[in-house]
């Protein structure tokens, strides 16, 4: 196994943790066929609010899509890598697998 792939699972990278109940939410997003890569970033605390875990799309970055998985007590970043991101904002919409 290359060092590449060490920490991914269906096109998601799991070197860091991945807040409670945002991994089925990344594991559709990697369903599609425009998602190359995802990745995880830093993880927040925040007040509870008793919202359930969702995806919140932000903007285009130089690689993709930025996006914020939230729960009840913690927001992540999250980095979708694509080749076309509006493209990408445009299925993610229209699947409502972001908000």
């Amino acid at each position: 196994m290359s060092k590449d792939n060490k920490y991914r699972a269906n096109k998601i990278k799991r070197e860091h943790t991945i807040i409670e109940d945002v991994l089925p939410l990344l594991e559709n997003l990697s369903k599609l066929a425009i998602v190359k890569s995802i990745i995880p970033g830093r993880i927040n605390r925040r007040g509870g609010s008793g919202i359930p875990p969702h995806l919140k799309l932000k903007y285009n970055t130089s690689s993709g899509v930025k996006v914020l998985a939230k729960n009840s007590s913690s927001v992540q970043e999250v980095f979708v890598v694509t080749d076309e991101p509006d493209q990408a904002m445009e299925v993610m919409k229209e699947r409502k697998l972001v908000k």
